[in-house]
């Protein structure tokens, strides 16, 4: 698996979620495979299987989430600067054909939260905006075409 960059909270919020999923949800489907099997015949036991497959599911995000955190690399938010876009920025982009004004933190693919206003560095937008200075005009091809957007504001 490809090294993931992410931020220290990002780190914390990951182990977070392991440490929930093992001290919680394992012995949950544990305990509900134990009554499904309790009920008798396994072969016809549908209750049982439902909880094999949920059990199946769980490990399965769990080994990927310890796989992701095996690989992470923490970026030291002190050496980020504010002279041109790079991951941990907030930018404030214009888009020049409609004039509307949006500001996104770019962040780590495992960090994204659109609804917090953070997209990941692998997005096409935020692939666009990278390196650019305040005052350049970004031209970054999306799914519906070509949009252009001016870099107003680069900070942290």
């Amino acid at each position: 698996m490809a090294i993931s960059y992410m931020t220290e909270d990002g780190y914390k919020k990951l182990k977070e979620e392991i440490y929930q999923l093992e001290a919680f949800e394992r012995p949950a489907i544990s305990k509900q495979i134990a009554e499904a099997r309790d009920k008798g015949d396994l072969s016809e036991n549908a209750e049982y299987d439902a909880a094999k497959e949920a059990q199946g599911i769980l490990e399965a995000k769990i080994a990927q989430l310890k796989n992701l955190l095996a690989n992470a690399r923490l970026i030291n938010e002190e050496a980020i600067g504010t002279d041109k876009v790079q991951i941990l920025n907030k930018v404030t982009i214009r888009n020049t054909k409609n004039n509307q004004t949006m500001t996104y933190t770019l962040v780590a693919e495992s960090e994204a939260n659109l609804k917090e206003n953070k997209i990941a560095v692998s997005t096409p937008i935020a692939q666009g905006l990278m390196g650019k200075k305040v005052g350049d005009v970004a031209e970054i091809k999306v799914p519906s075409g070509i949009m252009s957007f001016e870099i107003v504001d680069i900070s942290i």
